[in-house]
């Protein structure tokens, strides 16, 4: 068992014939089994939820050449994050040694991760305790976001994703760095630099009210002013600085205020 390749599990919150996700899977071919299981449409902004309505678990299962190799490929009526637990429960052939979810179509940064189909994918990879990568490239909301990016310019993104699969596959991070979360600006080319960044506390997609006759109409803008944000959020480094962004998550959620403070205002009298 030792002698086999990894397996790498790719999926994504676009669905199984985005170009971002094949972008991925082209990239991550030299650095194992590549194994993609992916919704059968369009999750973003699904997290890491599990309905248990308006989903229908229909499977197709193909087999697509990539660069010369069949990929075992599984798409599923089913969210992103349920995507993982049927790849995890019914598909694999042994466990994975990373996941990957991307490339996605737009941004995912700030505290708006936890909206994000992509990251949420990640997160439940994180769960069954393998390490995880979630990759996604800035772009133009109109033109892009919630379409299958067929025209976008991956080649960046493909160089990042390859860059952190292969070092995630090499070295283990540390406890409590249970997924990367890469952002990378649509200007970057392969040598642009990557910076350790924090998720900015700021918002960075502000919903708006759609408009039911513009099917274009994504029902948000992204922040205007990005210098509001902090030197060393994930928001500035890709939008000010214009370098990408790796910010670790962790499935732990648990506030770093002080339990003294806390516990002592909880028990102050009233």
């Amino acid at each position: 068992m030792d002698s086999l390749p990894p397996l790498i599990l790719v999926t994504n919150d676009d669905g199984v014939n985005s170009a971002g996700l094949w972008s991925a899977v082209e990239v991550l071919l030299p650095l194992g089994d590549v194994w993609v299981v992916a919704p059968s449409r369009q999750w973003s902004g699904a997290a890491r939820s599990m309905p248990r309505r308006g989903i229908s678990w229909e499977v197709q299962q193909s087999t697509r050449q990539i660069a010369g190799r069949d990929v075992p490929a599984f798409s599923v009526d089913v969210t992103p994050a349920l995507c993982v637990v049927y790849a995890m429960l019914q598909v694999l052939p042994r466990d994975p040694a990373l996941l990957v979810s991307g490339i996605n179509f737009g941004e995912n940064i700030s505290s708006e991760v936890t909206i994000s189909g992509t990251v949420g994918a990640a997160l439940e990879g994180a769960a069954y305790e393998v390490p995880a990568l979630a990759v996604s490239l800035e772009m133009p909301i109109e033109r892009h976001h919630l379409v299958v990016g067929q025209d976008a310019d991956y080649r960046a993104a493909q160089h990042f994703t390859h860059y952190f699969a292969r070092q995630m596959l090499t070295h283990k991070l540390p406890f409590d760095a249970d997924v990367l979360n890469v952002n990378v600006p649509s200007s970057a080319t392969e040598q642009t630099p990557w910076r350790l960044t924090r998720l900015s506390r700021l918002r960075y997609f502000h919903p708006q009210l759609k408009d039911p006759q513009d099917e274009s109409d994504a029902g948000y803008a992204a922040l205007q002013d990005l210098t509001r944000t902090s030197p060393d959020s994930d928001i500035w480094a890709m939008g000010v600085d214009r370098v990408v962004s790796v910010t670790p998550l962790s499935m732990d959620l648990t506030s770093r205020a002080d339990f003294g403070e806390i516990e002592e205002l909880l028990r102050r009298a009233a």
